[in-house]
């Protein structure tokens, strides 16, 4: 046997004793690798930018006020049925019910509404045209190092808020605006119609707050679930 052919012979061996220890049976593959690299990246130190604290922040008020006007037309719609004008009218403070202070908590934000034309005198504000030109207008500045401030308004679009703050005899029973003067006596926010601001929405937010607000919202996602559409 020539030289040239055991040569063959060596390499066609080599190569069988090869495949034959790396059988797929006997490989041992890393599973959910996918998986396993999102999750690194969800964990890595990201820096966060200015410009994206401030977009942070209205991400941030504006899953909070969203969710606080759907649990305030869920509120308000059962409360009206149950009871009327007369149990309902306590209700109207979405800022306080305990979910929404839960995430303002979570959020490391402070939540209140205010009007030119309040029915508590406490939340008497003066607000600019400018910062109230749509309902999809939003005022977001950075107040300090470690303070954001986020605005939007409050637009009259559920026809149930008239029975409290629509116009005296027409959408409000006599009866009941004398139940809400006796509960607010300096009481302005009557004569609205559908479709018209009464108010805006203000959040104080704290940077570290916004921070993992911003983190949590550009992390990679395993897999998408469903979530509710808040706004």
């Amino acid at each position: 046997m020539s030289h040239l052919l055991l040569k063959n012979w060596f390499y066609l061996f080599a190569l069988l004793l090869l495949a034959s220890a790396c059988r797929p049976d006997q490989i041992e593959h890393l599973k959910d690798s996918k998986r396993i690299g999102i999750e690194t990246a969800n964990w890595e130190v990201k820096r966060i930018m200015p410009k994206d604290l401030l977009k942070a922040a209205r991400w941030a008020g504006d899953s909070l006020t969203a969710t606080a006007d759907t649990l305030l037309r869920q509120t308000m719609a059962r409360e009206l049925a149950a009871g009327g004008v007369a149990q309902a009218v306590g209700f109207c403070r979405p800022e306080t019910y305990r979910l929404v202070d839960s995430l303002a908590s979570v959020m490391k934000a402070t939540a209140r509404r205010v009007s030119a034309r309040p029915r508590n005198v406490a939340q008497q504000a003066t607000l600019t045209a400018a910062a109230m030109r749509t309902d999809t207008t939003r005022t977001i500045t950075r107040e300090s190092q470690e303070v954001f401030f986020y605005q939007r308004p409050i637009v009259l679009n559920n026809a149930l808020c008239l029975r409290c703050h629509g116009r005296v005899g027409t959408d409000i029973a006599a009866a009941d605006y004398a139940l809400i003067k006796k509960q607010f006596p300096q009481d302005q926010a009557t004569g609205y119609r559908l479709g018209q601001q009464m108010g805006a929405w203000q959040l104080s937010q704290r940077r570290d707050g916004v921070a993992e607000f911003w983190t949590m919202k550009t992390r990679k996602k395993w897999k998408e679930r469903k979530m509710p559409k808040l706004f």
